[in-house]
């Protein structure tokens, strides 16, 4: 077995795109500014293994995405940039507790932290180019039982 990052981040994109909040939805930490609306962006930040759920056979993986929902900060109404961020978070969120095993493609959504972090957002601002964005950063902690065999 290998890890399948196309269709872990495949699954997780999909939530977001169905939400239908997004103007862009990527599959990488954006470079450049990404425009106007609502973008949502997700990466991988972390691969370890879990020892309590790995065996004398194959070891389980704890793969930490990130995703990062940008709005530039200075949208009007600016009163409703925190709301519109919020909102997608609040989709989102509620679409990875919803669909925890990702269509079957992981064991697990570690929802409550069982192996780490927890599925969690943080908010703050970060500047791309010469745009100030409101940001909030989701952590998304997937489990992938029996990732890797152990071969002697």
């Amino acid at each position: 077995m290998d890890l399948d990052l196309l269709a872990y981040r495949s699954a997780v994109m999909s939530h977001a795109q169905g939400l239908g909040l997004f103007e862009q939805v990527l599959g990488h930490e954006p470079v450049s500014a990404p425009g106007s609306g609502l973008l949502y962006a997700v990466w991988v930040s972390d691969v370890a293994p879990v020892p309590t759920l790995s065996g004398l056979a194959s070891v389980s993986v704890r793969l930490e995405l990130t995703g990062r929902v940008l709005m530039p900060a200075d949208t009007e109404p600016q009163d409703d940039v925190d709301v519109a961020v919020t909102g997608a978070v609040n989709g989102l969120m509620r679409e990875y507790t919803g669909d925890f095993t990702l269509g079957g493609t992981v064991a697990d959504v570690d929802l409550l932290g069982a192996h780490g972090t927890a599925l969690r957002a943080s908010f703050g601002f970060t500047r791309i180019d010469s745009t100030t964005y409101r940001a909030a950063t989701l952590t998304i902690p997937l489990i992938i039982n029996d990732a890797w065999n152990e071969v002697p």
